[in-house]
């Protein structure tokens, strides 16, 4: 009796046998929602399960889901698909702080977690903002401006602390990045789907459809993020493509980085040239290489050169569109401009701003009687200053700086080559990203704002990785062969 029991491969099948039974009993009694339900509860336990048994796969997850989410909504209305957002990434915190002293939670004692926490209460302080903006605007609105920030940082240090979990991390944004541009490719040739198609005559199809040229958007939540994103993640591959890796290794990023690259073109986001050229700036300075320093400078002024003062393939809609971001006087720009003196005037006497939720989308929904609401803010940095004034976009710039900061000054001590292009891409990204900011809602958007506050956590705990001896499974040849990963200290 007691093998029987101890048989797990038994109990499983007794298992799935009284499972089939229910969901067929259930099916001629309730009809197919209750089995449905059913299924549903057994499929969210085995997940709770695996999840609470590997907090990492929880993590891959939600990464996973941040790309595809905007595709699910628009291909069903009736399931809320964005709530899952924060559900998966709770799911993992759940485990970490049920799994006793498995983690180590002393590991969040540093300057970046302290950071994200302060801007974390900056935000609960703008309930008390005198322009009294919905709550509901503020809840809707603080989840991307400060609550997944907050939640993803402090995971580089206590879930994702290896090198292999670095390198999974870069394979994982890379190959999803690819598929994203290929479904672009099939978008722009082969039409969008139904879903699609409704989402762009819902309104989108003002900004997304211009001289009948589909602005390709793929699986994200608008062109302008899609391009940024492709711009963002070429720039990692095509960085990492002349590391000290394998020859395959290095052929097989060319051609992502490619692929990546064509992904931006084809999104008709201009603001993604930004992205490229400074992100680029900065892998250019951070190499510490001079023949590198010159040449890319050289290579990146005659790109600039090739869009500003040249003709050359301007029978190609994608090219022509990427030339105007660098017209001053494009038609669109000079509205922008207009529109940040609009702001300007009306935020000389709001020096915290007119409340978390007041501007873009959720101004818009929540906040329909606030002025603020109905003047775009076309940019996050102008987004920042509208709901948190001068004093908190001061704040906010300050903190993203001195990341920024720390990041390139632990990539410049860096004596490990394999381990430092790695973290040159991802410091370079998160820049260029930063920078397109400027122009479009991009550093607080799915995908590029997981990828870049988890960056910069990998960059700064990467002072922290233990010696390649206890670390090299998983890893390059190079990576192998390596000694000491820094020289300085945290």
């Amino acid at each position: 009796m007691v093998n029987f029991v101890n048989n797990k491969h038994l109990v499983f099948g007794i298992i799935g046998i009284i499972i089939a039974l229910s969901v067929s009993i259930t099916t001629v009694t309730f009809g197919v929602l209750v089995p449905i339900l059913l299924i549903g509860v057994v499929l969210a336990t085995l997940y709770f399960f695996v999840v609470f048994k590997d907090p990492k796969i929880g993590f891959w997850v939600y990464v996973v889901y941040c790309f595809i989410v905007p595709f699910l909504l628009r291909h069903n209305d009736d399931i809320k698909f964005g709530n899952f957002i924060d559900i998966l990434l709770f799911i993992p915190w759940i485990a970490i702080l049920f799994s006793g002293r498995k983690y180590n939670l002393a590991k969040l004692n540093n300057d970046y977690v302290y950071l994200v926490g302060f801007w974390g209460v900056i935000n609960i302080l703008q309930l008390f903002n005198p322009q009294a903006v919905s709550i509901m605007g503020w809840l809707h609105e603080v989840r991307f401006t400060m609550l997944n920030w907050l939640l993803i940082a402090p995971l580089a240090f206590i879930l994702l602390d290896t090198r292999k979990d670095l390198n999974n991390f870069l394979k994982l944004i890379i190959i999803l990045s690819v598929i994203s541009t290929i479904y672009g490719m099939k978008q722009l040739f082969l039409g969008v789907s139904a879903g699609e198609q409704a989402w762009l005559e819902s309104g989108p199809k003002f900004t997304h459809v211009l001289f009948g040229q589909l602005r390709v958007f793929s699986f994200y939540t608008d062109a302008g993020q899609f391009g940024a994103s492709q711009a963002h993640i070429g720039l990692i591959a095509l960085i990492l493509a002349f590391g000290p890796f394998k020859r395959w290794k290095k052929i097989c990023l060319f051609i992502c980085a490619g692929i990546l690259l064509y992904g931006m073109l084809i999104s008709g986001t201009r603001g993604a040239l930004f992205a490229l050229v400074s992100g680029g700036a900065a892998a250019i300075f951070l190499s510490k290489k001079f023949k590198i320093f010159i040449i890319g400078s050289l290579a990146l002024l005659c790109f600039i050169a090739f869009l500003k003062y040249t003709t050359i393939g301007q029978g190609s809609y994608q090219i022509r569109r990427l030339r105007t971001a660098l017209n001053p006087e494009d038609a669109s720009l000079n509205v922008r401009f207009e529109n940040q003196q609009k702001l300007r005037t009306i935020l000389a006497d709001l020096p915290f701003g007119g409340g978390v939720g007041v501007s873009g989308s959720n101004g818009t929904l929540y906040n329909p009687d606030k002025i603020l609401s109905t003047i775009p803010p076309d940019s996050y940095w102008v987004k920042v200053w509208v709901m948190y004034g001068i004093t908190g976009m001061t704040i906010w710039f300050i903190i993203n700086m001195y990341l920024i900061g720390k990041c390139c000054g632990i990539v410049w001590r860096i004596r490990d080559d394999s381990l430092r292009v790695k973290l040159i891409a991802l410091t370079s990204g998160s820049i260029g990203i930063f920078i397109c900011s400027y122009g479009n809602e991009v550093i607080n958007g799915f995908p590029s704002s997981v990828i870049v506050y988890l960056s910069w956590g990998l960059v700064i705990y990467s002072q922290k990785y233990i010696d390649d001896k206890q670390e090299s499974a998983g890893t390059d040849s190079a990576e192998k062969n390596s000694s000491a990963v820094v020289t300085s200290t945290y």
